[in-house]
């Protein structure tokens, strides 16, 4: 396959993710500052941006500006020039589409293309956030569907599954991280899962019961849940296996492989208690790795083209 093709489905893969996730972390975190009287929202806004790699700008004072909701709806979710928002990763997506128009379907390309095209007409403005995040959730959820239903499962598959799972394993380590730098209640748990659309998969996992533990236990470790961090990191893992034709016997010799190996083995492995006694710490970790891994992929797949990366220092 063409480096310039192979790359286009790698990050329309991560790009979809992208928006999605960032929908869920924006609905989850700006119901919570809705619900909680006892959460500050000026350190709520700017730990989010924080997370996302988009912390608000020292001024020429030297002091940094208030953050507050409207802030964060409009750096993550309707500015077109920030990197980190819903409307750049729509762009983007699309961007990467047109670019392997060739081996997309017609059928996402249209679904990208609209979604796209409905973003400059600034009605999302208009309505309420949670109906904005509804429809970025089932436009990508559109996208996901025809990808799975109308694609070969071949190196081009392969690609912008790896791309979705990485991007995956990062947002879900991102979407944790929110949740654990609030601190106070074990009730914010509950919306995380909602926001991963876990909530009712882990009430039968764990016969009805709601514990902080269990909850992060369930989104790190579960090895069944789709957007568990160990199942996207296997993921990505069997696609660069997958990718790999030299049919090696022994050892790892890709680095990306290698790395989101790693990464899986280290979580899975480590009691969890000392995963939970450093949760910020851990994710901060994942997310470097997806990082990382993503350059190896660019480096060894892509060579002729510019590394994309995500934003913020974890990239």
């Amino acid at each position: 396959m063409l480096s310039r093709i192979a790359e286009a489905l790698f990050w329309i893969g991560r790009y979809v993710e992208r928006a999605e996730d960032t929908a869920r972390l924006l609905d989850v975190q700006l119901q919570l500052l809705v619900e909680d009287p006892w959460l500050d929202e000026q350190t709520a806004c700017a730990n989010l941006l924080a997370v996302m790699g988009a912390p608000m700008e020292v001024s020429e004072d030297g002091s940094v500006p208030p953050a507050d909701r409207r802030t964060v709806l409009e750096r993550l979710g309707y500015d077109p020039f920030s990197s980190a928002s819903i409307v750049a990763s729509i762009g983007g997506a699309r961007e990467n589409a047109r670019r392997a128009r060739e081996t997309v379907s017609t059928e996402m390309w249209e679904v990208l293309n609209t979604a796209y095209n409905a973003v400059p007409s600034g009605r999302w403005r208009a309505v309420s956030p949670h109906t904005f995040f509804a429809w970025v959730r089932d436009r990508t959820s559109t996208v996901t569907g025809i990808a799975d239903s109308t694609m070969s499962r071949d190196d081009g598959w392969l690609f912008l599954t790896l791309g979705r799972s990485i991007e995956r394993a990062d947002m879900t380590a991102r979407l944790i991280t929110s949740t654990a730098s609030l601190g106070g209640p074990a009730s914010r748990w509950p919306s995380l899962l909602r926001a991963c659309g876990a909530h009712e998969t882990f009430l039968r996992t764990y016969r009805g019961l709601e514990d902080e533990t269990e909850a992060a236990e369930f989104l790190l470790l579960d090895r069944l849940f789709p957007r568990s961090i160990v199942h996207a990191l296997a993921q990505a893992e069997k696609c660069l296996a997958d990718l790999e034709s030299s049919g090696q016997r022994a050892g790892v010799f890709d680095e990306a492989q290698r790395r989101l190996g790693r990464a899986r083995a280290e979580l899975e492995y480590r009691p969890f208690a000392d995963v939970l006694a450093h949760l910020p710490d851990e994710m901060e970790r994942v997310q470097r790795t997806c990082s990382a891994a993503s350059d190896a992929v660019t480096r060894r797949y892509f060579s002729s083209a510019e590394a994309l990366t995500w934003v913020g220092g974890m990239s």
